[in-house]
């Protein structure tokens, strides 16, 4: 049996143990030691096991008690349980029973509404009436206060018939008709309330208590949208002519208003008025700040906030502007007025006379509006500008230089400026032009005033070319018949000045429009420039001095002539007539003029030397040349008084010129012809440019130097050294001697 088995273990185990301390001989002396010691383990083992058998049957006990419990509890449920089940089969029949009841109470509700509705709908054509006498008095809140009466009768009536038979639409109609001149009230509010929308701007500064009103009917209506939109959800029903959204109809109106006072500021045409544009930009930019200082002061307090009513506006402004200026972008406009319309959208919009305007902030902040006209329509009106200008450019100077040739032909002098030089408007006209432009380019931005500036001294360019041809054709006119024009001496020098206005007014239009960093973009142009004009005043110049010496012709042929040794004063007329073209000259500017002067006295020279050189006298002795030769240094002398009194102040030293008809005199008038070879090689040192073949016609001119004489002279001189005046200007070489008598004399 079991009980053996653990038996036998047991005593196995004990054996093993006592086996186990009993090993060696020493240990049999332990032996009741260790009996006592097992005798006490046992002791213990024995005392915990009886403990928790007691523990265990505790337990046990607990359990079956509760277990006892539990089971008279199931017995009281079960009995519940019977008895709520015989009540329910009782009660199964009463239930059935109360459904008339439940149908009279549906019943009730209906007619409790219909006869609370019966007072309204027997007086319906009543408030009709007096709704109708409201809205015409302008009465709208109490007229309001009647419809809404009205309506909620008839959405009343409605859905009770909805909720007892959806299907049955013909009840529904009768309801609908019956009620039928309640919808034309409504619009008729309506109409009234958008009158009122229309003018708000103007009603918000007579009547606000109006348009409050008005603002205060849209918000019921909005709520009762809200309402029926709510019920349609749970119920499926909605009343005919729901949502009305008037709020949203408000803001078409407004909408439309700003769209139609935009396009309404056109007053004119191009046709009736040049400035049309200008105009038309002027009164909207009044139009639309006023409207916004009055929608930001007035009309923001008459709405609720939620409506944000003053940015609604801003932005209805906004876009109706740049549907209003991309119109006119696309319009055929002249150079003047893309730049009005430029100006405007991209400068005055922005601006404090408009939307930058301080009484607007910070509601209104410009850096966050859109541009009104993309950057790629600006391109396209700033090109289209430029290319209109450009040909505009060519043809205002055309016209003014075509203007300016009429002048030329006038028998009265040209005018004078201040300091008494001769001039014509042409700069005047040209650089106001420029001006202009350049000022009406400044209003866009820099980028287009330095395209401009650009494009007009590209065309001055090309324009001075056209000035420099015209004045050789006004000189070349001239001298197929010098009478006339009349004051063409005068008319040159206003040419040749008008060339010192034009290089002065291009540095100061540069000055005034160029950026610093742009100068080197212009200097080729700008010099080529100067150089026309210098070229134009040079030619001025010299055409001048030819009317001179066309003058002095007669007179220049009589020198070194028998009559000229007689006494004639040909030198005296020469300086008078100088002298009298150079009180014109005195209207030459300053650069010109010096030039002028120092060209006259050198031309007069060489012209002087030219009369020796011709060979039209030989003097006969010694006699006649001391006369010839003193008479040539007298000569000289006059030269040089006139010419330093026309040179007067400008410091300019031209003695030297006057010394080579001194130094010629001298050869002519030696008596000794034995120091002839010395005096002509004194004169060669000193101007080196003289040839042989003018030394042959001095000698032959002083008129005692034999054929061998001269040659032997002419070729001892090749080898002489030379020693001119640093200063010199050659003068011979520009000198010919008529070659027909020179193998005559040299047989």
């Amino acid at each position: 049996s079991m009980m053996e088995e653990t038996d036998r273990e047991a005593v196995a185990t004990a054996v093993q143990r006592v086996a186990g301390m009993l090993q060696r001989p020493d240990q049999l002396d332990k032996v009741e030691q260790y009996r006592k010691r097992e005798a006490r383990k046992k002791a213990s083992v024995e005392a915990r096991l009886k403990a928790a058998i007691q523990s265990q049957l505790d337990g046990v006990r607990t359990g079956l008690s509760q277990l006892h419990n539990a089971l008279n509890d199931v017995k009281d449920i079960q009995q519940s349980l019977i008895d709520v089940n015989k009540d329910w089969r009782q009660s199964i029949n009463t239930i059935e029973n109360l459904k008339d009841v439940k149908d009279a109470v549906v019943q009730h509700s209906q007619l409790a509404a219909a006869v609370e509705n019966l007072k309204n709908i027997f007086s319906v054509p009543e408030i009709v009436r007096e709704t109708q006498d409201l809205i015409e008095r302008g009465e709208l809140l109490q007229a309001h206060r009647k419809l809404m009466d009205l309506e909620c009768s008839r959405d009343n009536l409605m859905y009770e018939q909805y909720r007892m038979d959806s299907k049955n639409t013909h009840d529904m109609n009768l309801i609908h008709t019956y009620f039928g001149d309640m919808q034309k009230l409504s619009e008729e509010l309506a109409k009234q309330l958008w009158m009122v929308v229309q003018r708000s701007l103007v009603t918000v500064r007579r009547d606000p208590t109006l348009l409050v009103s008005v603002v205060r009917i849209i918000e019921r209506e909005e709520k009762i949208d809200r309402r029926m939109l709510e019920r349609k959800k749970q119920t499926g029903f909605i009343p005919p002519g729901r949502p009305k959204k008037w709020k949203e109809k408000m803001f078409n109106i407004l909408e439309r208003t700003v769209s139609t006072r935009i396009e309404g500021t056109q007053a004119d045409t191009r046709e009736s008025d040049k400035m049309w544009l200008v105009r038309h930009l002027e009164i909207i930019r009044k139009y639309v700040l006023d409207d916004l200082l009055v929608a930001k002061t007035l009309l923001d307090q008459c709405f609720p906030p939620h409506y944000d009513i003053f940015n609604r506006l801003l932005n209805m402004y906004h876009q109706a502007l740049a549907t209003r200026m991309q119109e006119l972008a696309a319009e055929d406009l002249e150079a003047n007025e893309i730049v009005s319309l430029l100006s405007w959208v991209l400068n005055t919009y922005k601006s404090a006379e408009m939307m930058g305007n301080s009484e607007l902030s910070p509601e209104v902040d410009v850096n966050s509006l859109d541009p009104l006209i993309s950057q790629n329509v600006v391109d396209q009106l700033l090109s289209k500008y430029m290319s209109t200008l450009t040909s505009n450019i060519i043809g205002w100077l055309r016209k003014a230089l075509e203007t300016d040739k009429k002048d030329w032909i006038k028998e009265t002098e040209p005018e004078a400026d201040q300091d008494g030089y001769y001039q014509t408007t042409l700069p005047a006209i040209v650089f106001q032009m420029f001006e202009q432009n350049l000022q009406v380019a400044a209003q866009i931005n820099e980028d287009l005033k330095t395209k401009v500036l650009l494009l007009c001294l590209q065309q001055m360019n090309s324009f001075l070319t056209r000035y420099k041809d015209e004045a050789q054709l006004y000189k070349e006119e001239h001298l197929k018949n010098r009478q006339y024009p009349q004051c063409y001496v005068q008319y040159m020098i206003a040419v040749i000045n008008n060339c010192q206005t034009f290089k002065e007014s291009i540095i100061s239009l540069k000055r005034k429009y160029l950026k610093i960093d742009m100068e080197d973009t212009l200097s080729s142009s700008h010099t080529n420039m100067d150089a026309i004009l210098d070229i134009i005043a040079k030619e001025g110049c010299s055409s001048l001095l030819d009317e001179v010496f066309m003058d002095l012709e007669p007179h220049l042929n009589e020198l070194m002539t028998k009559k000229w040794l007689m006494g004639s004063n040909a030198v005296g007329t020469i300086c008078v007539t100088v002298e009298d073209y150079f009180n014109d000259f005195a209207r030459i500017k300053k650069p010109y003029k010096k030039t002028m002067t120092i060209e006259a006295h050198r031309r007069v020279v060489v012209e002087y030397i030219r009369a020796i050189m011709l060979k039209r006298i030989s003097f006969k002795n010694a006699e006649e040349r001391k006369e010839g030769a003193e008479k040539m240094i007298k000569e000289a002398e006059q030269f040089r008084f006139l010419f330093k009194k026309l040179a007067a102040g400008s410091g300019e030293d031209t003695e030297g010129l006057c010394d080579i008809i001194e130094a010629i005199a001298e050869v002519i008038k030696l008596t000794d012809p034995s120091l002839l070879y010395l005096e002509v090689s004194t004169l060669v040192s000193k101007y080196p440019d003289i040839r042989d073949d003018h030394i042959a016609a001095l000698l032959t001119v002083r008129g005692d130097a034999s054929r061998d004489m001269k040659q032997t002279i002419i070729e001892t001189l090749d080898q002489g050294p030379s020693q001119p005046n640093p200063n010199y200007v050659p003068i011979f070489k520009e000198i010919t001697v008529p070659t027909l008598t020179v193998p005559k004399l040299l047989k």
